[in-house]
């Protein structure tokens, strides 16, 4: 079942493939393995895609082939393990996963601690945080850990006030600001979107693996970026099913995905805009 969900999803977008595939994968999170040495994690496309492509070498030495399933929404991947449709996936925080778990009645596991992505605030027909005008549009991603991380991050910058009891572990929505001097339009829009809405909006708050897609480097190109402490908290992991966190599969995974060469290929290639966090 696995190799037909790789043959059918490789370099295509996941939604019309997994709507076609249905029903359960026949390895269940009582074996944790199957009888071949293929490993099937799913993906958003940049980062997560790439970092693991980076550790198939370290993974053939010892034996393993890796599948990678790439994914363009922050629902499929979770569903699609959930159905048993995958060994694993990468890409997501832990916030995002807990509640992921929380609405779904689904018990997934952080199983792998891999990096951060911070956050930054991006120019749209606003170059400067100087120049932003009362009633200026601001785009936010509509999803609730990741729009409470923009926020926070608007609030860093000085442009709005949550109230009281708001960290990076909660789940805030504009309906949360008490000040906004500004009177800024705070819009929500589905975080993949943001890059796209930068040219319609003065500011936009994106999420890092979206920037990247974008050819936008939070480092580089952002007017902020978010509080490294809170960053931290966004850590981003390879999930499992809950009792696969120790199968062969997911201990090979991670000793190749925290290896030296892995660790390498993101300082490289992503200068600051993903930080490996072993």
């Amino acid at each position: 079942m696995k190799k037909k969900i790789a043959a059918l999803l490789a370099g295509a977008l996941c939604l019309s493939a997994l709507a076609a595939c249905g029903g359960n994968n026949a390895q269940t999170a009582e074996n944790g393995a199957s009888d071949d040495k293929t490993i099937t994690v799913g993906a958003s496309p940049t980062p997560h895609a790439e970092i693991l492509n980076a550790a198939k070498d370290v993974l053939a030495e010892q034996g393993w082939t890796l599948e990678v399933v790439e994914f363009t929404d922050y629902v499929q991947p979770n569903t699609a393990l959930v159905d048993g449709d995958l060994d694993a996936n990468y890409f997501q925080h832990i916030p995002y996963l807990n509640n992921f778990n929380k609405e779904n009645n689904a018990d997934l596991v952080s199983a792998i601690e891999m990096h951060y992505e911070p956050f930054g605030i991006y120019p749209g027909k606003t170059a400067t945080l100087e120049e932003l005008a009362d009633g200026a549009t601001v785009a936010v991603p509509n999803d609730g850990s990741n729009e409470t991380r923009a926020l926070l991050l608007l609030q860093d910058a000085g442009l709005i006030k949550l109230k009281d009891g708001i960290d990076p572990t909660s789940d805030a929505t504009k309906l949360d600001i008490v000040e906004n001097p500004k009177n800024l339009d705070i819009q929500e829009i589905a975080a993949e979107q943001l890059p796209r809405s930068l040219e319609d909006v003065d500011l936009a708050v994106i999420n890092g693996n979206y920037a990247l897609q974008a050819d936008l480097n939070a480092k580089e190109d952002s007017l902020i970026t978010e509080n490294p402490d809170y960053a931290k908290v966004y850590v981003n992991v390879v999930a499992c099913r809950s009792g696969d966190e120790t199968s062969d599969r997911i201990t090979a995974l991670k000793e190749a995905l925290q290896s030296d060469a892995v660790k390498q290929f993101i300082d490289d290639t992503y200068k600051g805009a993903v930080v490996a966090t072993f």
